[in-house]
């Protein structure tokens, strides 16, 4: 496993101003002294890469191994490899059984890596679970995960959700990340709120047997759009001591809070 910024797999407490996640275009003159950064590579050059990294410890890559996205610069590639939408993001689930769909995803993590990136952040695990819509593909995410983790041994992989695979997932990341455990955003009426209070507790001790068990660390996102929810969600955090990023749900700019 490559050295990464955790230094304590049980949480070091990096504070919440050492961690950005931002899916959109950022000026990397902005990215600036963080300790984390994970950014959609599509908005970025080699030069830029360079210039952000050399400003902040570890820069990670977003890349999807369950969906593609219609805006992704794959998407014609991907697109009859597909069944099946997620309409809340406007992407498609990948046939992870398709033999090219393996070659084309394998060519994508090599080309993003190229640019410099100290690793690559996995989204859509949690497709593969027992209720995901590619639940039948679970061993063939397993096999790329560890050809991935072969070919590259000397970089950063993080898992984004997927717990209930993690004993199958473990030995090919370095960390997990895991969305909306103190916080609770909902789609259908598009508001910010906490999450109910046993439900988080429970979800946190759950969290804590997968830290020890796997030695992995955990990181949290969670989304606010105002002050007191920012602050609220920071409260009930602070004592598991795990690292984590506040931002808003789109994640597209760095984040914003009203009064």
């Amino acid at each position: 496993m490559p050295s990464i910024l955790f230094s304590n797999v049980y949480g070091n407490g990096i504070s919440k101003n050492s961690i950005l996640v931002c899916y959109g275009r950022l000026e990397p003159e902005t990215i600036k002294g963080y300790s984390y950064v994970i950014l959609e590579s599509q908005y970025y050059n080699i030069y830029e890469i360079k210039k952000i990294k050399s400003q902040n410890e570890k820069v990670v890559a977003y890349i999807s191994l369950g969906e593609i996205n219609a805006n992704s610069q794959y998407y014609s590639l991907l697109k009859e490899n597909s069944f099946g939408k997620n309409e809340i993001w406007n992407s498609h689930y990948l046939n992870l059984k398709l033999e090219n769909t393996i070659e084309i995803l394998m060519k994508m993590v090599k080309n993003t890596l190229a640019f410099g990136y100290d690793g690559l952040f996995f989204d859509n695990i949690d497709n593969f679970a027992s209720f995901g819509p590619q639940s039948q593909q679970k061993a063939e995410l397993i096999n790329l995960l560890k050809a991935i983790d072969t070919q590259y041994p000397n970089h950063i992989f993080v898992q984004n959700a997927g717990i209930q695979i993690i004993n199958e997932t473990a030995p090919f990341v370095d960390a997990i990340m895991i969305e909306s455990v103190a916080s609770n955003y909902t789609f259908d009426d598009k508001k910010y709120k906490l999450r109910e209070e046993k439900e988080f507790e429970n979800y946190i001790e759950d969290l804590k047997i997968v830290n020890k068990k796997y030695e992995l660390p955990i990181i949290l996102i969670e989304y606010a759009d105002n002050l007191k929810l920012r602050d609220a969600i920071q409260k009930r955090i602070k004592p598991s001591k795990f690292d984590y990023f506040i931002g808003n749900i789109d994640l597209q700019t760095i984040p914003k809070f009203s009064n």
